[in-house]
């Protein structure tokens, strides 16, 4: 497992009971997690300094529950990024703090490659990974059917001071988007994308992982330039291996351009413990040129 254990201003304080508390910058938050299946609480004293806690309904959703204030929205910086954070419904704060293992990979390999890379990044949400992109001096192509998501990624840009650098932001359905780019002749050298496990395009299609996720892989590797630098695939759908990714990226982009294909669980240290928390899966193409 890989973690993601390079945070200063985000902490998982303790982990019990189907709840995570975690700190944001100076705001501490109580989330469910499915994953956290055991009872005892490690530090109890903790849990006494709750700025806010979700609380899921029975009958599907949930609800903020307010200790103290909180305010409209706060920053947290992870290394010479700056992302802008706020509770949304269904637990969500608008950042995966797991995911820095990931852009730590994908900034690496983009400064190493010494050459212009352009990448393209479906899925986007809030730019996680597109600021990351962007800072290691790559130009990025954000597709998101969400117009309030793109909203909140230009705001992560722009709070990490890249407003300037090479980027473009789609509202689109991501399968139409790529139809369209295939057609127009477009490249990228490289591909990231974080599927949900069922969700709807801007124009109401209907996205199923299990369904979709292969012919999507495919489609893509169309869009590879001749040197591709990595594919990425993200997913936290319940009940898929990291090794059907390694091997959906195998019978794909593997075929397109000879590299090394891998696959593993990404996680979260908890602060003075040896608990980690599984947050999701990764499969990932590389070129071997770095």
């Amino acid at each position: 497992m890989k973690l993601a254990n390079e945070w200063k201003d985000y902490q998982i304080l303790d982990m019990a009971d189907g709840q995570k508390l975690e700190k944001w910058g100076e705001v501490i938050l109580a989330r469910p997690d499915p994953q956290i299946i055991w009872k005892d609480k490690s530090f109890p004293h903790q849990w006494k300094g709750i700025n806010a806690t979700y609380h899921r309904s029975k009958t599907g959703g949930g609800a903020w529950e307010y200790n103290k204030k909180l305010p409209d929205h706060w920053q947290v910086h992870y290394k010479k990024l700056t992302f802008n954070i706020k509770p949304m419904g269904f637990k969500h704060t608008g950042l995966f703090p797991e995911q820095a293992v990931n852009w730590d990979w994908m900034m690496n390999k983009i400064k190493s490659s010494k050459r212009k890379i352009n990448v393209l990044n479906l899925f986007a949400y809030t730019g996680g990974a597109t600021v990351a992109c962007l800072s290691a001096g790559a130009s990025v192509c954000h597709v998101d059917s969400s117009k309030g998501m793109i909203a909140w990624a230009k705001e992560n840009v722009t709070s990490s001071g890249l407003q300037d650098r090479p980027v473009r932001f789609i509202m689109d359905d991501v399968v139409k988007f790529v139809n369209r780019e295939i057609r127009r002749g477009n490249q990228y050298e490289a591909i990231i994308m974080d599927p949900p496990s069922y969700g709807r395009g801007a124009k109401g299609e209907v996205w199923q992982f299990e369904d979709n996720i292969f012919d999507l892989v495919q489609l893509c590797s169309q869009l590879l330039a001749n040197k591709p630098l990595f594919f990425l695939i993200n997913s936290y759908t319940t009940g898929i291996s990291s090794q059907v990714l390694q091997n959906i990226l195998t019978v794909t982009v593997q075929k397109k351009a000879k590299g090394i294909v891998s696959c593993g669980e990404i996680g979260l240290p908890m602060e003075n413990s040896k608990l980690v928390l599984p947050c999701g899966i990764y499969g990932k193409w590389e070129s071997k040129e770095n």
